[in-house]
């Protein structure tokens, strides 16, 4: 279980895709003019690292070190193949908005350097969780960027859902600040560099304060055996 709560949080907020990795930015700035859009992009991709995972480390065995790297764009391609097919097949509007970029996805450096770095080390279950993680991560850095260009762009929030996801997802619609007049350079990508940036830095400032945190409350409890005699008391002379 130690295990799988480090690849959660590895996939969620350490290692995060884009927060933690800075990959794959070409999608997530080109995407993220909605939060609809980065939130389909981000389950697509989702859907690419559990199959290329699972699919890795079972043929782990079967791939020789000399040809791995071909083998795992092979594995990935055809993966993105068919999830470039269902989803032209079931939300075919969003297939249209996503266009060029789902097929992308097999370019994608996030995806070869799970399969690379992981699956082709670890066990079928865990390189799937793997994928799991990394790919909701990746779905809330895409969705939250979405939602704050769009907010900040337009004044809505998952617009056109229930058109490029389904009747189900219509419940998403909202409109944020009634009767705005835009800021268009939100939606553009100069405006996804800028929202990127921000949330960059207010990801550097959360680690740094929980660090430091921790490491207050590690010399609390340091301090604190030393008082109670766990600990040895340094001697006469000595630094303490």
């Amino acid at each position: 279980m130690a295990q799988y709560r480090k690849i959660a949080r590895d996939g969620l907020w350490d290692n995060n895709i884009v927060f933690g990795q800075m990959l794959a930015l070409c999608p997530l700035l080109a995407v993220t003019g909605t939060a609809t859009n980065g939130l389909g992009m981000g389950l697509a991709t989702t859907a690419v690292l559990v199959a290329s995972g699972l699919a890795v480390s079972l043929l782990r065995g079967a791939i020789t070190p000399e040809i791995r790297i071909p083998a795992f764009v092979l594995i990935i391609a055809c993966i993105v193949t068919v999830v470039d097919m269902a989803l032209n097949a079931w939300v075919h509007d969003l297939h249209k908005v996503l266009g060029l970029f789902i097929p992308l996805i097999v370019t994608n450096c996030a995806i070869l350097g799970r399969a690379e770095a992981f699956a082709s080390k670890q066990a079928p279950l865990a390189s799937a969780f793997d994928g799991l993680m990394m790919g909701l991560g990746f779905t809330l850095a895409l969705t939250v960027l979405g939602g704050l260009r769009e907010v900040l762009g337009s004044g809505t929030l998952f617009a056109n859902a229930s058109v490029l996801l389904g009747a189900r997802f219509g419940f998403l619609e909202t409109v944020v600040i009634p009767d705005y007049q835009g800021f268009l350079l939100l939606i553009l990508p100069p405006g996804g560099f800028i929202v990127l940036g921000f949330l960059l830095a207010l990801k550097s400032l959360a680690d740094s304060r929980r660090r430091a945190a921790s490491a207050a409350e590690t010399a609390r409890a340091a301090r604190s055996f030393t008082a109670v005699g766990v600990l040895p008391r340094p001697e006469e002379g000595e630094t303490s």
